[in-house]
């Protein structure tokens, strides 16, 4: 194994759930959902801006546009990197992995998470709002290829949805499905498995 491409969300950054509201929490509840709402995919693929999917977010949820934009950006502000991930990353990136990250994410969630001290770590990365393309789609998973001319029988890509390591198998490239309940015991798992 020579590349390891992480998935963001729930893999390298997550919000701490002790420093959010039981509201807050049932706010986003859709994003565990699969699929996910498209208004939320649409905003993934770079298609929507934040002024149409916090419309679109208030219908969905019965509230007013502006308190719905407030609260993506609150959930934005709350991302935080997740300190077993981010041991995990320093010490393959320290053995000489490549490491890259293909992340379904919008245009203000990657800006913010991009200025995050981890993210320095990564060869380079495949961002759905960037390609218009989101994974599950196979189309993804070549781009990825492409882009950095992996050899996907040397490659582990890691994921916390079921779906989205299923379609990076098809591809012929290794992965890892991520307990994003569990993220020690999985960055434990991985680590017997690469160091």
């Amino acid at each position: 194994m020579k590349n390891i491409v992480f998935d963001l969300g729930r893999v390298v950054f997550a919000q701490d759930p002790t420093k959010s509201t039981e509201h807050f929490k049932q706010f986003f509840s859709y994003v565990s959902q699969s699929p996910m709402p498209q208004f939320w995919v649409d905003y993934d693929l770079g298609v929507s801006s934040i002024d149409d999917v916090a419309e679109q977010l208030a219908e969905y949820r019965g509230v007013e546009v502006a308190y719905a934009k407030d609260m993506i950006l609150q959930a934005i502000g709350k991302q935080e990197t997740i300190r077993p991930t981010e041991k995990l990353i320093s010490e393959l990136k320290q053995a000489g992995y490549k490491l890259y990250v293909l992340s379904n994410m919008s245009r203000e969630f990657i800006d913010f998470l991009r200025q995050k001290e981890v993210y320095a770590n990564f060869d380079g990365d495949v961002v759905s709002c960037e390609v218009g393309v989101v994974k599950p789609m196979p189309e993804i998973y070549d781009i990825l290829i492409e882009k950095f001319s992996l050899d996907a029988s040397q490659t582990l890509f890691i994921d916390d949805r079921r779906e989205n390591v299923d379609a990076a198998a098809e591809k012929g490239i290794e992965v890892f499905h991520f307990d994003r309940n569990d993220y020690a015991g999985s960055c434990e798992k991985l680590r017997e498995m690469l160091l």
